[in-house]
């Protein structure tokens, strides 16, 4: 394994309620110095999960909700930040119920992703949810959230959607898509 470069200081060179920007100067290896820029969470850091969860067989569950990056509508999965000493899969099961209304007999972690690692400290972890029953918590949303859903025969198409531009939620579709055809549970 490459050895990372060495820190020579770090400094938060700006904040907002929700991030920190951190500029961190290093030292590469080989005498190579650069200074990088990274956007870092603020608070609690327990991180983030993101829920694929299955209606039946085929089909998962969208959520539509306003997203203040895109200033658009957009459709994605059930995600939401980890409570302080809450677990991933009840922190999944949490965040399915307040978005999308529905909880989950069956929790399965799948593993973790990151959006830009180049800049971005954030990672969420995936989790597949299924054997579905109706449940709705209250969450943290401005507005309810609008419910849809994808087949996992049409993830190719779910790309070209207008609505939908987040690729850790087309990979979390494709992963479990995966992974349940691997197990002879889904036949594309």
């Amino acid at each position: 394994m490459r050895q990372k470069p060495t820190v020579l200081a770090r400094e938060i060179v700006a904040s907002s309620r929700l991030f920190r920007v951190e500029e961190v100067q290093l030292r590469f290896s080989n005498g190579t110095e650069r200074t990088y820029e990274r956007l870092v969470g603020k608070g609690s850091g327990y991180g983030a999960v993101m829920v694929v969860a299955m209606l039946d067989a085929e089909h998962a569950v969208l959520i539509e909700e306003y997203c203040g990056g895109t200033d658009d509508y957009q459709l994605s999965l059930p995600k939401g930040l980890i409570e302080p000493g809450e677990d991933v899969l009840v922190a999944a099961n949490r965040e399915l119920k307040e978005e999308a209304g529905f909880g989950a007999h069956e929790l399965e972690y799948i593993t973790e992703l990151s959006l830009s690692p180049g800049y971005m400290s954030q990672k969420i972890q995936v989790v597949l949810a299924r054997n579905l029953y109706e449940e709705r918590l209250p969450g943290d949303e401005p507005e309810p959230m609008r419910v849809d859903r994808i087949s996992l025969r049409e993830l190719s198409s779910l790309a070209q959607h207008e609505q939908f531009s987040e690729g850790r939620a087309l990979a979390a579709l494709y992963l479990v898509r995966d992974l349940l055809t691997q197990r002879g549970e889904f036949c594309p």
